[in-house]
């Protein structure tokens, strides 16, 4: 009898080992490894200012920096989390953004606490119109007045049209580049992963048959490209003397003022054009005294 029972023990083993090894080959698709990558790079992309806030934190001030691009990016996160759970195949899309819409929301939580009261009073309205009235009409919307397939369309084009306006954001910043011949307020690295990260999920839309993860994301492949080549354009080129630049400064006059920027993935070239800001104004206030470059401080996008 004890034998048998050896026996029997170790034929359920064996089963439940080849049952468990058929669950994870049958995970271990394509798409899903794809989809894996992106996850580790978006987050990597979500996680880009941290820097920023520990200098907010240490600072106990958000100084010049604005506060629209984490709102906006908590939007959009949000959003794709929702679109990730209407949808059956949707799981690496709710990882990654239900981790961006954490970061965010810490992000906008520290901006509101060291934020001066009339930034505190500005980002608060935005955040009470953003991520609780608009987002909570589009939920409510979508589980009460739609059913099926018109749910997952509804909020998909949402999430289309919001995508790519946080990858046209950065265009502010290449039209600088252009103007002053200098890639000064364009780091490489930062463009280089955000393109990286776009060229993931257009693969992943592609494997798994999303339009609407597809279409923002190959607009962000195609814009990152142009980010790229017009980095490659101008890196060895001179800068542009002091005058001609204050010049230009005097032409775009507010136009330096970051966009909404951000997300699947997100975007903007608020941080940076903060700094550039400051830079130009302590520069302007300082004729004639040699001012250091400022640092530059990463930008954010969204999936």
């Amino acid at each position: 009898p004890s034998h048998a029972n050896s026996s029997s023990e170790s034929s359920s083993i064996f089963l439940r080992q080849l049952l468990l090894f058929y669950l994870i080959y049958s995970m271990v698709t394509p798409s899903f490894i794809v989809g894996i990558i992106g996850n580790v790079i978006s987050i990597l992309v979500f996680t880009s200012p941290i820097k920023t806030f520990r200098q907010v934190v240490k600072r106990k001030s958000t100084e010049n920096y604005k506060g629209i691009p984490y709102v906006t990016t908590l939007l959009s996160t949000s959003l794709w989390t929702f679109y990730g759970l209407l949808n059956p195949n949707g799981l690496l899309v709710i990882t990654v953004n239900g981790a961006g819409a954490i970061f965010q929301a810490i992000y906008v939580i520290l901006f509101l606490v060291y934020a001066p009261m009339d930034k505190k009073v500005q980002t608060g309205t935005l955040v009470a119109i953003f991520n609780v009235g608009f987002l909570g009409l589009v939920i409510a919307v979508t589980l009460l007045a739609m059913h099926g397939s018109l749910r997952l369309t509804f909020v998909g084009i949402l999430c289309v049209v919001l995508t790519i306006g946080m990858y046209a954001a950065p265009l502010s910043a290449m039209r600088r580049v252009i103007k002053t011949k200098s890639v000064e307020y364009m780091p490489f690295l930062l463009s280089f992963f955000l393109f990286l990260n776009a060229t993931i999920w257009t693969i992943y839309s592609v494997l798994v048959k999303d339009f609407y993860i597809g279409v923002p994301n190959a607009t962000g492949v195609v814009l990152g490209s142009g980010q790229l080549i017009v980095y490659a354009i101008y890196k060895n080129k001179s800068v542009l003397p002091e005058k001609s630049i204050e010049k230009i400064d005097e032409e775009e006059g507010s136009a330096h003022l970051v966009k909404a920027a951000g997300g699947v993935i997100e975007m903007g070239g608020l941080e940076v054009e903060d700094e550039e800001a400051n830079y130009l104004k302590n520069r302007s206030l300082r004729k004639g005294r040699s001012l250091s470059k400022p640092s530059h401080v990463d930008r954010q996008h969204s999936i």
